[in-house]
Parts: C-alpha cells; sequence; structure tokens
C-alpha cells in the first residue's frame, strides 16, 4: 500500500464554546482514491475537512499530508497541496471577471505573464468555462460559478481536491454535468454529500461520521447497501430507493 496523501491520527477537535467536533479520527486517504464523506447535520463533517488544509489546527493527534504535518510552519504548503471548493462558491469568488478569480491563486504564488495565462486557460478548460472568462462572477448561474470556483482551485495544481456539497442547488442537468466534470479530473478527491446517489456515482469509498466519530468505512457500494447502519445514522437513498434497485456499474 502506497504512503496515504492524507494520513489523520487520533485527532480530537473541540470549538471554544465547549462543543466537541471531533473524538480520536483516524483516517488515511491514498493518491488517486476518490472517497465520499457522508453523515448527518453537525456529524463534524465541515470540521474534519477544514483540518486537512489547515484552516484548522489539530488540537490533539496529527495531521499529515503527504507526509508535511498539518501546522502553522507549513500552512502554504499545505494549502497548495489540498484545496476546498466551499458549499456556496460566493464565498470563494471576489474579483471583477472570472479570469481574474481563476488567476487569484496562482499569481499569489508568484506565477505571471504566459505561465499564469496557460495555468489559467487550462483550469477553465477542464471545467469547461473557458467561454465564461471575461464575464463578472455575479452575472453567472449557480451552477456556472461552482465551477469556476473548481477552476479556481485546480489552478493551484491541487494533489488533493475537497467539495463540501458540490450539487447542492444544482438542477438535474448541472448535476450530471458536474458529475462528469469530476469523473474526468486526474486528482484524489474527496466529496462531502447528503446525496448518497452522487456518492455512489462519484466515489469507490465511503466514510460515514457521526457525532465526531468515524462509524463506517469501505466501499460505497457496501455502505449503502448496509439499511440498518444507514438507518442507525438517519441516512438513507432518496424516495425509498434501495441499493438493490440499481445496477452496479
Amino acid at each position: 500500500m502506497s504512503t496515504p496523501v492524507i494520513d489523520i491520527r487520533g485527532l480530537g477537535f473541540r470549538y471554544p464554546d465547549g462543543t466537541t467536533a471531533l473524538v480520536d479520527i483516524d483516517m488515511h486517504i491514498h493518491a488517486g482514491e476518490r472517497v465520499a464523506l457522508l453523515g448527518p447535520n453537525g456529524a463534524g463533517k465541515t470540521t474534519l475537512i477544514l483540518h486537512m488544509n489547515g484552516i484548522h489546527l489539530p488540537q490533539s493527534g496529527t495531521v499529515t499530508v503527504s507526509g508535511l504535518p498539518v501546522d502553522h510552519d507549513g500552512l502554504l504548503d499545505i494549502r497548495r497541496r489540498v484545496g476546498i471548493v466551499f458549499q456556496d462558491p460566493d464565498d470563494q469568488l471576489f474579483m471583477p471577471t472570472v479570469r481574474e478569480d481563476v488567476a487569484f491563486g496562482p499569481a499569489n504564488l508568484g506565477l505571471e505573464g504566459r505561465e499564469l495565462d496557460e495555468r489559467v486557460d487550462q483550469a477553465l478548460a477542464m471545467v469547461e468555462v473557458a467561454d465564461l472568462a471575461d464575464r463578472p462572477p455575479n452575472h453567472l448561474s449557480f451552477g456556472q460559478k461552482r465551477r469556476v470556483a473548481i477552476a479556481g482551485v485546480m489552478a493551484m495544481r491541487p494533489e488533493i481536491l475537497i467539495l463540501d456539497e458540490p450539487t447542492s442547488n444544482l438542477d438535474p442537468a448541472s448535476r450530471a454535468d458536474l458529475t462528469e466534470i469530476l469523473n474526468d479530473l486526474a486528482v484524489t478527491r474527496m466529496i462531502v454529500t447528503h446525496d448518497l446517489l452522487y456518492a455512489l456515482e462519484t466515489c469507490d469509498r465511503s466514510i460515514i461520521l457521526e457525532a465526531g466519530r468515524i462509524v463506517a468505512d469501505g466501499p460505497t457500494w457496501d455502505i449503502l447497501g448496509d439499511e440498518e447502519l444507514l438507518d442507525a445514522h438517519r441516512l438513507g437513498l432518496p424516495g425509498g430507493l434501495r441499493i438493490g434497485d440499481l445496477k452496479r456499474s
């Protein structure tokens, strides 16, 4: 087995108000994996992913990214390696045009001129929004904004891409388009989602988090096929659908 690109051992975290968010988390993600992080609201999913690029730092235990500890000294390097696309793209889009938004991160790494232009063009092409390059982000649809937010992260050429509820507020066509785009990206990926069908479509492995603890970790098909497990953690496929009703790809 290869060295994990994300290695979390004994991670614990408590918020200043005393709320315990994570308890003794052990988790390992290897290069090329596609992992869904599932769980009810308040399970600690967002808190966990924010430890993966140093927005939160461990209070107990350790988090390493490609062998580098997530701590104050290494934050710049960690954030180059781990890109997070937040649930609301408006939290990430703030420049006058799409091109300037996507260029912002690489420019802050010191890229300029032709090298910067090529980096931006490649990222826009990856998510099929090159035709929007000169548009103001606030004039875009929600689905277009989400693609631009992904492009901005991919322009940094991360080793790991983390997406928080990427299908929220998307119509079925936009959801299908995003699935196709994400499946074509050659990057280790974690998706935080309540959409279990989306997890099945895009991730080979799923982890369930409940009350700050990992309660299940395994192949997505097996996890979603365990109705007792899903019921116990307030999860379920839409419309009473069961895994046996689906065709395994």
